[in-house]
């Protein structure tokens, strides 16, 4: 599926990654070594992808949305090599992660570099709306990762909370890539405002799905740890649902689990989320978010890239990596 998403915008898709490439230069080498390096770690690039096919569902030409799909991929760039600071993380898409392959302040120094280059691109684009969005976006994302570092090892956590965390942090980026697509085309706005409400919905269930292959997923699939969620203590849709449901010594062990953070009680901790149906009820969710995107993608007139967009919300739930 994820072949034929991006088959839709292949001449694009190419420029998108030459251009990344081209802006990656820098006069100072670790710079330009560690932006290579996260870069091409590969990923399934959905946030430019989602600029492309908005901007050409909207009938964009030339190559701003090139441009703006390269601005998107930064930004999300530099918030992972910040992340991982943050996390203590040392695996990344089947590799260690950028601060385990070098440091700490190299890796966050890097991730400031490609946020300014990022801004660098987005005034030579030169439209004052995108600028403004994305300019709000990455703002609410920085207070959505201080959020979520304010929620580690808490388990008074509720749904509303985890679901503004996973909005602020991951969802808005998604809704700027489709909105800003929209807007770089000129389209009505009636259509930027399907478009903005269709990433925020395709970001969230994104998220969740993220969430529940933490817990159920497949290490080498996904390159990274099962359960690494758990160990930093964050309580993700899953364990606040488990919590909610389970009582007794399980319960007693979940609130310790995510009080210590840790790996050493995984298995007992995932058993509890199944028995609970914590992981089918935030499949349900993700699945509820994906069918809203669709609801709004449907909205725009029939073409390739608006099937290309309508399988994105389906990949976002039915993904296993």
């Amino acid at each position: 599926m994820h072949n034929t998403i991006r088959a839709a915008v292949a001449t694009d898709f190419e420029a998108v990654n030459e251009f990344i490439v081209e802006q990656l230069h820098s006069n100072v080498d670790l710079v330009e070594n560690i932006g290579h390096y996260i870069i091409n770690a590969g990923g399934k690039r959905m946030r430019p992808m989602l600029v492309l096919l908005s901007a050409r569902s909207c009938d964009a030409t030339g190559n701003d949305a090139v441009k703006l799909a390269a601005v998107i991929e930064f930004i999300h760039t530099a918030t992972l090599l910040h992340d991982d600071v943050v996390d203590m993380s040392a695996m990344r898409r089947g590799r260690p992660t950028a601060n385990e392959q070098w440091n700490n302040p190299s890796s966050v120094l890097v991730g400031d570099f490609i946020y300014s280059r990022a801004f660098q691109v987005l005034v030579k684009i030169g439209n004052i709306d995108v600028m403004q969005v994305i300019a709000d976006t990455t703002n609410v994302i920085a207070e959505g990762e201080v959020l979520q570092l304010l929620n580690k090892h808490r388990t008074d956590i509720s749904e509303a909370d985890y679901m503004r965390v996973i909005r602020d942090k991951t969802a808005v980026l998604f809704e700027a890539a489709a909105y800003c697509g929209a807007i770089i085309a000129g389209a009505p706005t009636e259509t930027q405002q399907a478009l903005k409400a269709a990433g925020m919905h395709l970001g969230l269930a994104f998220q969740l799905v993220d969430d529940v292959l933490d817990y159920d997923g497949d290490a080498g699939e996904m390159g990274k740890n099962i359960g690494d969620d758990l160990a930093e203590g964050k309580p993700t849709l899953p364990l606040i649902h488990a919590l909610q449901q389970s009582s007794g010594a399980d319960h007693e062990l979940l609130r310790q689990s995510i009080i210590n953070g840790g790996p050493e009680n995984l298995d007992q901790v995932i058993s509890i989320i199944r028995s609970t149906g914590a992981l089918d009820y935030t499949r349900r969710k993700a699945r509820e978010q994906a069918d809203l995107a669709t609801a709004h993608v449907s909205s725009l007139p029939p073409s390739d890239f608006r099937t290309a967009l309508l399988q994105m919300c389906e990949m976002a739930v039915a993904r296993v990596s």
